[in-house]
């Protein structure tokens, strides 16, 4: 691992977790991300990857409590707080991404990482400091 901090997107785990054959190649660049940099992630994320591994992938409950205990051994956890809400609306009115995204930069600004690795953003694109990096491309 580097010193480079990377904010992970909750794409990155779904390609990591999901058991999908069409996704293997993608599931290696994941890993590969995980163990590549210093990685953080928000409540935004965990709760996210959950419902997805929940609604869309099927995933048992004592499957998903698992994951995430992997994904914490890989990545710090960050909550999101008032600043982190105002900081997103800020984002959101600023760069015209949703709410959401929004809220996920602000967290990756807010954790002091060099990254943001996602593959629904504008790769290359630089907010206050971080830079998106879409690793599937």
């Amino acid at each position: 691992m580097s010193d480079d901090r990377a904010f992970i997107d909750t794409n990155v785990f779904i390609y990591l977790y999901s058991g999908s054959v069409s996704d293997s190649g993608k599931r290696v660049q994941a890993y590969e991300s995980l163990i590549k940099y210093d990685c953080q992630i928000s409540t935004q994320v965990v709760n996210e990857f959950s419902n997805i591994c929940i609604k869309k992938l099927k995933i048992t409950a004592n499957n998903i409590q698992n994951f995430i205990k992997q994904i914490y051994s890989y990545c710090d956890l960050a909550y999101i707080d008032e600043d982190t809400i105002n900081k997103a609306i800020e984002i959101h009115s600023k760069y015209k991404y949703s709410y959401y995204d929004s809220l996920i930069i602000a967290s990756a600004i807010e954790c002091c990482c060099i990254y943001l690795i996602s593959e629904d953003l504008a790769d290359g694109q630089k907010i206050e400091g971080v830079t998106i990096k879409n690793i599937f491309l």
